[in-house]
């Protein structure tokens, strides 16, 4: 007897999953390029990237042989998320798995893409500082203290909020580690993945710098089209490849694509319906698959995290790892429960893989 509920959880599970899959943004823009099984919370998998190979001019002599060397980022699936409610009887619960419209299964599926959606698309401290478009902060000039990175102003004004945006100076980049005054910060090295620290060495005083997109830049249905465009420049400067590359904007900026000029609907419905599986609002601009999300970081007022960037840069893991039925105790009816743990990772050599803009209306 006990088979019987445990199979009817498991494909409960399957189908939330599925629903999943059907509707989150995040399928269509990360990646599952991973080693290794997740079997519990916290399991970690591994995520390999090979360095680029160079081409070399041919003379006739001997070849001079190239390693390839690898790095392993590490994914860890820290993310939990249970289910656990009461239901009147199997019958009642494998109604569910058949007609899952309107049901408890629907809500389900919708419930993960709201909490992974949520997760996956505030990432967006992960990308790689200068692939950001937004309004810059330069007034006054810095002196760096090499081996710390501590920053010191002169006519600065700097801001706790800085803290994770890109920092350009002598033609570097940068990223603002912390804050403690107007006139005092500390930067690091672009780098998740290995031990913070600065490289930059000593920088004199009177130095001029940027402090990338600090304040939203406002996006109209005239200007959107070049500042995702700004954005497919950044990419191309990195070589990342033209296709699958996606922008995921929240509904208030979805209208102002569909008024771009340079808008380009695909699909036979794409200009009449609102978006189609996924997200997908249903055409290009400016290169990029656009989808659209309520749960893009930020709001109209202070400026949304709008992501942009390649299927390889984003990799992402889920899985139900327990699920079961139960009697209740002291009450009639059965329960189901279940724990679904997810993660996502940006290693350091793939955080050019995805840009920014930091706009608003």
């Amino acid at each position: 007897m006990a088979t019987y509920p445990t199979k009817l959880a498991e494909a409960f599970a399957s189908k939330a999953l599925e629903i999943y899959y059907a509707n989150s943004v995040s399928e269509a823009i990360t990646n599952q390029d991973y080693e290794a099984e997740i079997r519990d919370k916290a399991s970690t998998l591994n995520i390999l990237s090979f360095d680029k190979i160079l081409s070399d001019s041919y003379t006739g002599a001997n070849m001079t042989v190239d390693d390839i060397t690898e790095s392993n980022a590490q994914l860890v699936t820290d993310q939990a998320k249970d289910f656990y409610f009461r239901i009147k009887s199997y019958d009642t619960f494998r109604s569910y798995i058949k007609n899952p419209e309107g049901t408890i299964l629907n809500q389900t599926g919708n419930e993960l893409k709201k909490v992974v959606d949520t997760f996956v698309l505030g990432l967006s401290g992960d990308v790689a500082a200068g692939n950001r478009i937004g309004t810059d902060y330069t007034t006054g000039t810095v002196a760096v203290t090499a081996t710390t990175g501590a920053v010191t102003g002169s006519g600065t004004t700097f801001t706790a909020a800085m803290v994770g945006k890109g920092f350009k100076v002598n033609s570097a980049w940068y990223k603002i580690k912390s804050y403690a005054s107007a006139t005092s910060i500390v930067i690091e090295d672009d780098k998740d993945d290995a031990t913070s620290a600065y490289s930059g060495g000593t920088i004199g005083a009177g130095t001029t710098y940027i402090v990338q997109a600090n304040t939203a830049v406002q996006v109209t249905n005239s200007t959107i089209f070049d500042q995702l465009n700004q954005l497919a420049v950044k990419l191309d400067d990195a070589e990342i490849p033209a296709e699958n590359r996606w922008c995921v904007i929240p509904p208030a900026i979805s209208a102002l694509v569909k008024e771009a000029a340079n808008f380009n609907p695909s699909g036979v419905d794409a200009g009449y319906q609102r978006f189609s599986v996924n997200g997908r609002v249903g055409g290009q601009l400016a290169g990029f698959e656009i989808y659209q999300s309520p749960y893009v970081a930020g709001n109209s007022t202070d400026g949304w995290n709008i992501m942009a960037g390649h299927k390889s840069g984003i990799t992402f893991a889920m899985g139900f790892v327990e699920t079961g039925m139960e009697d209740l105790i002291g009450n009639f009816g059965k329960a189901y429960k279940s724990l679904n743990v997810y993660g996502a990772k940006v290693p350091d050599e793939r955080r050019k893989a995805l840009a920014e803009l930091f706009g608003k209306l």
